[in-house]
């Protein structure tokens, strides 16, 4: 790491707290405004609680995001909304990862108004668009984990072409966050789990990562302390709000650290596995951790001292034996194999990640 040259820059108006969302009419504005998110958020009362708050200024919801967004039903939704709404100024997404990374999708105008068009984009086909004419997204997560409100990656998938896409243009970040705990109360056990241990992976992939600097590195170490301190106590009382803040708080952090370094290898690694099992996104980037970190040990002294602040260790094989226990205390296995990749697939998974545009950010070259 440089120790005079680096910059951190995060254009995204963070409000948090208990009461945070009453701010959402303010943030929206007069702008005719698109509902983004999962279906679920009609029986958890979520979206009564956000319909009155935009009044009139909402024009369409779209509830029917489901897990993972892929190219098979993401392009038709793309094209009717900007058929049917191409007025729509604002573009507020309730939900987890998925709900505002569809809205990310969502908020890039192409000329046609045609998915083809945004694929090429999307692939380096054609030029990015100007950064006029397209949609402002307000970000309001129920999940405390993605990172997905204060970066402007949107992760798309391609089931049928066995591949992840990223899109990431100028007006993807979102213009604001809003990240109110008591919104996070009726997540289910499995997603606070797994969204939990995204936010951990995102962490701990700034700390070891090329692209790291001292205020990413201080938001990543913080952000990781409190996930560790804080995800077991939840799991066993989930509806404590106060260790509902905590792991929001600790989840934008980490999301802020990651918005400037980008993750590396534990991630590289996690695509595959989600494609070909369909393991959530944050168990398949997580249970690597403990083999990546023994990777990342050795290549800057600063770093190594960073892990070891995190899990309270005095040398490396004691920090990786405390985060493989915090794993497993959560029922998460370490091993390869029960994610579907042979002892004898290990090595090569490593290299082929490290090879691959996230690895590249790993500490360690290839």
């Amino acid at each position: 790491m440089s120790s005079t040259l680096w910059n951190y820059r995060n254009p995204v108006a963070v409000h948090a707290g208990a009461g945070s969302l009453a701010q959402l009419s303010e943030w929206v504005g007069d702008r005719r405004t698109l509902l983004v998110t999962f279906p679920e958020a009609v029986p958890l009362g979520l979206l009564s609680r956000i319909e009155p708050l935009l009044g009139d200024r909402l024009v369409a919801v779209e509830s029917d995001i489901q897990p993972n967004p892929d190219v098979s039903w993401i392009a038709p939704m793309y094209e009717r909304l900007w058929r049917e709404h191409a007025d729509a100024e604002c573009i507020v997404a309730l939900g987890g990862g998925s709900a505002i990374d569809c809205a990310k999708i969502m908020l890039v105008r192409t000329a046609n108004g045609c998915f083809d068009e945004l694929m090429d984009i999307l692939e380096g086909r054609a030029p990015v668009p100007p950064e006029s004419g397209h949609r402002a997204l307000i970000a309001v997560p129920t999940t405390a984990g993605t990172g997905s409100e204060v970066t402007p990656w949107a992760t798309l998938w391609d089931q049928a072409g066995a591949r992840k896409l990223s899109l990431h243009l100028p007006c993807t970040w979102p213009q604001a966050a809003i990240v109110d705990a008591a919104l996070m109360c009726s997540l289910p056990a499995a997603t606070t789990l797994a969204s939990g241990l995204d936010a951990l992976s995102h962490a701990l992939e700034s700390i070891w990562n090329k692209h790291r600097n001292p205020v990413s590195a201080a938001l990543a170490m913080n952000a990781a302390r409190a996930i560790v301190q804080t995800l077991p106590a939840l799991m066993r009382e989930p509806a404590r709000i106060d260790l509902r803040e905590a792991m929001a708080t600790a989840a934008l952090q980490a999301g802020m650290a990651f918005s400037n370094t980008k993750t590396a290898l534990a991630h590289s690694l996690s695509y595959d596995v989600t494609l070909a099992t369909g393991t959530a996104h944050g168990i398949a980037c997580s249970f690597c951790l403990p083999k990546v970190m023994a990777l990342a040990f050795g290549h800057d002294a600063a770093v190594d001292s960073q892990m070891l602040a995190v899990f309270g260790a005095s040398d490396a094989q004691q920090a990786i034996s405390v985060l493989e226990d915090f794993l497993h205390s959560l029922g998460v296995s370490t091993d390869p194999a029960d994610y579907g990749i042979a002892a004898s697939e290990w090595q090569q998974r490593v290299q082929t990640a490290l090879a691959g545009p996230r690895g590249q950010n790993f500490i360690a070259t290839p």
